[in-house]
């Protein structure tokens, strides 16, 4: 059997973009226990930039933000923010450039929602530097764009999946990062929250970086799009250049229409009934 050469291919298919360089991500590999989960990947993300990683379950997507957020080390290939490498930031440095959204974070119980957001805010204090009028106005301001004043005193094992995951998103905006890594941030959270919570993060004006399962909050909210398999980049590009019907099918093996109204930069997905794949 022949096979499509879009699946052995990492075609790039974005428009030119002029914005300085935030990340740039030269042909990095990952490798655990002698398994490659990622595989020869490159990318630039430019400055202001809402980038959405794609793919099905176990493509890469999970692991290529770890790498970007220096939690694991690639085994091959370099990653470097702002043209250094990401070995040369200092821990301080590195954490009020860069926050982090995991898709499975936690908190302490002991903590109140208020004191769980501050903890954003833990990079700019020293001792020659204690808590400020300025944290503190950082912090409500926070409260109030993500409707979380109504949680500020609750305890945190009394929230729900949701909620704390609101909260998480706070603490990292409280962080006043340039740059958003988000694995899966609004899994847990009511479609309102869920589309409120990207609308707030793309209204930050900040360079973003996350691994989306919805394909719909991937074309309302990202510029563009990378889309992954076995992991390794397939292509990048705009949302209507990469969400077609025939790339749906190749890469999630669903049928789907793909409506792109003219005038507009994103499009809607509808699926079609799949064929059992569980039978």
């Amino acid at each position: 059997m022949t096979r499509n050469p879009a699946s052995l291919q990492s075609p790039d298919i974005s428009p030119q973009i002029h914005a300085p360089v935030c990340v740039d991500v030269h042909r990095v590999g990952r490798d655990i226990r002698q398994k490659t989960i990622v595989d020869d990947v490159s990318f630039r993300v430019h400055q202001g930039e809402f980038i959405g990683i794609v793919g099905p379950n176990g493509s890469g997507k999970t692991s290529l933000i770890s790498l970007i957020a220096g939690l694991t080390r690639p085994t091959r290939g370099t990653i470097s923010l702002e043209g250094k490498a990401l070995n040369d930031w200092s821990r301080r440095e590195f954490a009020r450039k860069v926050a982090l959204v995991e898709q499975q974070a936690d908190t302490s119980e002991r903590l109140t929602a208020w004191q769980a957001v501050a903890l954003g805010r833990t990079p700019y204090l020293s001792a020659l530097r204690p808590w400020s009028a300025t944290d503190e106005a950082v912090v409500s301001d926070i409260f109030v764009k993500t409707a979380a004043c109504h949680l500020r005193e609750r305890c945190w094992h009394t929230f729900s999946g949701g909620e704390r995951q609101r909260l998480h998103i706070a603490r990292a905006l409280a962080q006043q990062p340039d740059l958003l890594l988000m694995d899966e941030p609004t899994n847990h959270l009511d479609i309102q929250h869920q589309i409120g919570l990207l609308s707030l993060v793309k209204k930050q004006k900040l360079t973003v970086i996350a691994a989306l399962h919805d394909l719909n909050h991937a074309a309302m909210f990202c510029d563009r799009i990378i889309a992954m398999q076995d992991g390794k980049i397939v292509s990048i590009g705009t949302p209507r250049a990469l969400f077609t019907t025939e790339n749906i099918r190749r890469w999630f093996g669903v049928e789907a229409i793909v409506d792109a109204s003219p005038g507009e930069a994103g499009c809607f997905i509808r699926y079609r009934c799949p064929v059992d794949v569980f039978s």
